[in-house]
Order: C-alpha cells, then sequence, then structure tokens
C-alpha cells in the first residue's frame, strides 16, 4: 500500500534548464516524490503491496526486517501493514535528510505506536544483523558499482538462514534492440503519464552516472557471489524488475 499523503505535481523538469544538475534527493525531489515515482516506475504499486505481502511470509520472531534506502517510507510501511510476527522491528534508513525528515512525519501518523526505527545514514555504513527480511527497492542502482558486491555480500551475512532480500532495480540489456525497446516503452509509459518529451529527456540527463543499471544477470551473478542460494525475477514491467534473493 502506497503512502497517503498530498505530493505536489511532479514538474521539476518542465522547464528548459540552461544547465542540468546531477539528480538528487533533496527538499525539491521530496515534495514531489510520491507523483514522480508513480508516474516514473512502472508497476511500482504493485511492487511494493508485494513487499509487505513477502515480508509478512518471511519475517521470524525476535529479527529485524531493513528498508535500506526507505526514502519516503513506503515500503517500511507495506511491511508494517502486514507483519503480525511476535517482537519483529523495522529499520529504515536513508541518506537524505530531506527525505527522512518528510520518511517520519510520514510513518508517525501511519504506524503509531509501532516499533520502527528511522535513521539517517549511508545505507553502506549499516551494520546489518539478526535480519530476516532486507528491502533495497531501487536503491542498489543508486549506488557506485564498485561498492555493490561488498555491500550485498554485507547483507547476505547479516541475514539469517532462510532470509529474504527484495531487490529491485532498473534493468539493462545486453541485446542492442533489447535495451532500445525497453528504453523506448518506458519512455511511451512516462509520456502516457504526462511527461513531456522535454521533460523525459532532461530527467534522463540529471540522471546520468547517477543511476547506474546493470543485467539481471549482473545481479544474479554478484547475489550468488555474496552467498544467496537463488536469485530470481519475480516482478519485471518494462526496465524495471524485482528480484528474489533467498539465503
Amino acid at each position: 500500500m502506497i503512502i497517503s499523503m498530498q505530493s505536489a505535481k511532479d514538474s521539476l523538469y518542465a522547464s528548459p534548464l540552461g544547465e542540468i544538475s546531477a539528480f538528487t534527493f533533496d527538499e525539491a525531489v521530496v515534495k514531489v516524490f510520491p507523483d514522480m515515482i508513480q508516474r516514473s516506475v512502472p508497476g511500482y504499486s504493485t511492487i511494493i503491496s508485494a513487499i509487505g505481502l513477502l515480508a509478512a511470509r518471511f519475517a521470524k520472531e525476535d529479527s529485524v526486517c531493513y528498508d535500506l534506502g526507505c526514502s519516503l517510507g513506503a515500503a517500511t510501511l507495506a511491511m508494517h501493514q502486514q507483519i503480525t510476527t511476535k517482537n519483529c522491528r523495522i529499520v529504515a534508513v536513508d541518506c537524505s535528510a530531506a527525505m527522512v525528515e518528510q520518511c517520519r512525519q510520514n510513518l508517525s501518523v501511519a504506524s503509531e505506536g509501532a516499533d520502527i526505527e528511522i535513521v539517517c545514514a549511508d545505507i553502506r555504513d549499516m551494520a546489518i544483523s539478526n535480519a530476516s527480511v532486507v528491502v533495497l527497492n531501487f536503491t542498489l542502482q543508486f549506488i557506485p558499482l564498485a561498492d555493490r558486491q561488498a555491500f550485498l555480500t554485507t547483507i547476505y551475512r547479516g541475514l539469517l538462514p532462510g532470509g529474504i532480500l527484495i531487490l529491485s532495480e532498473k534493468l539493462a540489456f545486453d541485446d542492442a534492440r533489447q535495451q532500445a525497446l525497453q528504453i523506448d516503452m518506458h519512455h511511451l509509459f512516462k509520456k502516457a503519464h504526462g511527461y513531456s518529451e522535454l521533460e523525459i529527456s532532461q530527467k534522463r540527463s540529471a540522471l546520468e552516472n547517477v543511476l547506474i543499471p546493470e543485467t539481471f544477470a549482473a545481479h544474479q551473478q554478484r547475489l550468488k557471489a555474496a552467498g544467496f542460494a537463488s536469485a530470481e525475477v519475480w516482478f519485471q514491467y518494462f526496465n524495471f524488475a524485482s528480484m528474489i534473493a533467498l539465503k
């Protein structure tokens, strides 16, 4: 379930920009983020709902569920709404102070009294331990390539036996025709949701060298190198996918 909150329409790239700065999760993005994510990421609501269901299935008593790169707390809230396991707490982490501040406001109303800890920190610096569920929902793609293997290995080591990592990512494709088709279809999705050619172009420029997508094969290889027993795609909509990795 998506957090219910007022959100301004995303028009950050609607006017021509002389110089396009690298995309950051600042206060301007926070104000429009719910609108932005719904209109930019195909299948986002489905993924959030499923994260709640998966967390309910895998959460263990006296364990921790982590939402790493929690943004405004949508996945955290979905987990909170579905988990009925005793003494299972949720730790939500994001490095954007603006995101964390708004996340705290969102969750203070929606999950009053729940055992949820919201942390402003670099997720690469978090000590992951006693975890039954870890969520990386469109987060790994913003971490430098050189840091991804060590980070996933840290997550694997912090997971309890039988634990789950839910990893959602924008995908790249080895085949040039597939790559071009998937990008074109994503752009058509965004146009269908009201974004102009200018907005799509300028947003793409802002994300260049900030969001680095990889192929599913690269993700699967890295997850298995980290120690996961299996890693498979459970959901895909054009070039956006969510994977399940099992310890």
